[in-house]
């Protein structure tokens, strides 16, 4: 459907210069434009009317009830009264996303563009969603000095340049002044998008630097209020390839990494080339359990020990599990393991939580539990909800050693021929290098988790291409990889044991539409119905998996002696590419 343009008498004067400058249509009509009051006094007096009237109407009609009045005999105040009943029940609707209050507002009834053509705002809607196009005939009548017939589209998704109205003016003096706090312009204003359009400028004034570059159009601002980042101004682009077919478990995937880094992508690409061309990769997801450590402390150790012996004994397990396993449908108390530091008590509780990668719901259901506990231990005082013996986004032994969120192991035989091949490379070369480099070279270097080439560029890019917390790289890539001739040493056994790898398929930055699609990729979008966890399963041993295929990717580099030449010839670029523009 093209969008088609309809031209009638405008009701109202063209926008602001700046505006018209600018080659942007205004701002759509909204609820909160019923009056023109700040958003908050908007809303209190339409909630006032709202509850007022109806007080008043329902203790007339108990009236007419008790008099046996006919109720649809109406006075003046009660018609009044219902009417604003009505009115302020359209608004606070509205307010909530329902679009018929468009219909009633009266501050914008038309929006204008630069030429002067009044847009009813179904219209701009409908244009907005096929991108402005516009067909030949509907540029009859408008005269050569249309920009939206001779600029084509009237808005570049990726331009980094904003519109601003007189009224965006006046609020960003007032942020620059310090009048107005810019973390509360999303409440103020209710709408998201021009939010952090006023920041952005507020931004650059303050500061004196210029923002461009940053890309601002294109991007849904509403999407990540609450729940995925404050006081946005714009967002970063980060290139995202695939990787594969990645033969994992007899299916195939393609995976999608994110990433700034040349030759990342082509080298695990080339790996899961190996891979497939040997038959595929196994995995087996070994644990499957979140953890969330808070620290009390008690008068002396031994009232402290008394607590860690209760949550130690396995009858009382049953009964802490009742209270943990309240604060979520998914959560499910697995574990629980103390360890004293003085009269400092820390206990490490483990769950499964779905599909979530589990953070917030295992803190809750620790906070349950602390609660449950001070009834026969009210001399304990919480110190933290996290004591670090978790070990959240910091290296730690015990995330080595007993895994956090998902432990696997993936493994693959690579022939002789692949080996020589597709990776350029021999059995033996790489034995040797992979004993002296991630074995003995990582142990001398007094490594934690990190007996491996590369895993943790694997494990950032995928991450950040399927909305996983980039700072839980620190641990999910903990690796250990192993290489050993097989079949009398004509082939390759390849390995990688990860202990901690952290990911979930529902919350945070997975609900975002860019990385929602890439996890669509990979047939892990979302819950699963039919079995909770297993998506967020297998998106960890499909990150395995690519763990496995850079690994050996990048290892056969190093002894081929590539290393150094792949990356001059693909990572070494010196242009600008903003200022590119693809041929």
């Amino acid at each position: 459907m093209e969008a088609r343009r309809q031209r009638r008498p405008s009701s109202k004067p063209p926008p602001a210069p700046a505006a018209a400058a600018a080659g942007q249509l205004l701002l759509l009509p909204s609820a909160s434009d019923a009056l023109p009051l700040p958003l908050y006094l908007t809303n209190a007096i339409f909630l006032a009317l709202f509850f007022s009237v109806a007080y008043f109407l329902h203790h007339r009609w108990r009236e007419k009830i008790r008099d046996s009045t006919p109720l649809h005999v109406l006075t003046l105040s009660e018609l009044a009264a219902l009417v604003s009943l009505l009115a302020s029940l359209v608004y606070l609707l509205g307010f909530f996303g329902i679009g018929l209050v468009q219909s009633f507002v009266s501050r914008a009834p038309t929006l204008h563009d630069v030429s002067g053509h009044a847009n009813g705002p179904w219209q701009v809607m409908e244009q907005e969603e096929d991108k402005f196009i516009i067909k030949e005939e509907d540029r009859e009548g408008c005269g050569d000095t249309c920009t939206q017939c001779t600029a084509g589209p009237l808005a570049d998704p990726l331009s980094t340049s904003v519109a601003l109205t007189e009224e965006d003016e006046e609020v960003i003096e007032s942020v620059v002044a310090g009048t107005t706090p810019s973390y509360s312009l999303e409440s103020k204003l209710g709408d998201c998008k021009r939010a952090a359009a006023i920041r952005r400028e507020a931004v650059q004034r303050t500061t004196g630097r210029s923002m461009e570059g940053l890309a601002f159009e294109g991007f849904d601002y509403a999407s990540i209020l609450g729940q995925c980042c404050e006081m946005p101004i714009g967002y970063v682009q980060v290139p995202v390839g695939v990787a594969g077919p990645l033969l994992l478990d007899g299916i195939e995937y393609v995976v999608p990494m994110a990433t700034t880094e040349g030759c990342l992508v082509a080298s695990t690409n080339r790996g899961c080339k190996a891979i497939n061309t040997s038959g595929g990769a196994t995995s087996v997801v070994l644990r499957d359990g979140m953890t969330r450590a808070p620290v009390v402390r008690f008068r002396s150790a031994k009232r402290a020990a008394e607590l860690k012996l209760f949550l130690e004994d396995p009858g009382n397990l049953d009964t802490i599990s009742v209270v943990f396993n309240r604060s979520s449908r998914f959560a499910r108390l697995q574990d629980i393991r103390c360890a004293l530091a003085g009269r400092n008590l820390y206990m490490r509780f483990v769950c499964s939580t779905g599909d979530a990668m589990g953070m917030n719901m295992v803190s809750k259901g620790v906070q349950n539990v602390l609660d449950f506990l001070r009834t026969d231990f009210p001399d304990m005082e919480v110190i933290g909800i996290s004591g670090n013996y978790c070990s959240d986004k910091k290296p730690a032994a015990i995330n080595w050693i007993e895994g956090r969120g998902k432990s696997v192991v993936c493994e693959a035989v690579i022939k002789e021929e692949v080996v020589q091949k597709v990776l350029k490379t021999t059995v033996p070369a790489l034995v040797e290098l992979n004993m002296l480099k991630n074995l003995a070279g990582s142990a001398m270097a007094g490594a934690l988790g990190g007996f491996n080439a590369h895993a943790s560029n694997i494990v950032s890019a995928i991450y950040i291409a399927t909305g996983q917390d980039p700072a839980q790289n620190v641990e999910s890539s903990h690796c250990i990889t192993m290489m050993e001739a097989v079949n009398d040493g004509k082939d390759l056994h390849v390995s990688v044991s990860m202990p901690s790898i952290e990911v979930g398929t529902v919350g945070g930055g997975t609900q975002l539409a860019s990385q929602s699609a890439c996890l669509n990729l990979l047939g892990v979008k979302g819950a699963s119905q039919d079995s909770p966890g297993s998506n967020s399963r297998l998106l960890a041993t499909i990150v395995a998996g690519s763990v496995l295929a850079g690994e050996l990717s990048l290892m056969s580099a190093l002894a081929a002696g590539q290393l150094v030449k792949s990356h001059m010839k693909y990572n070494r670029s010196s242009k600008d590419v903003s200022k590119m523009e693809c041929q």
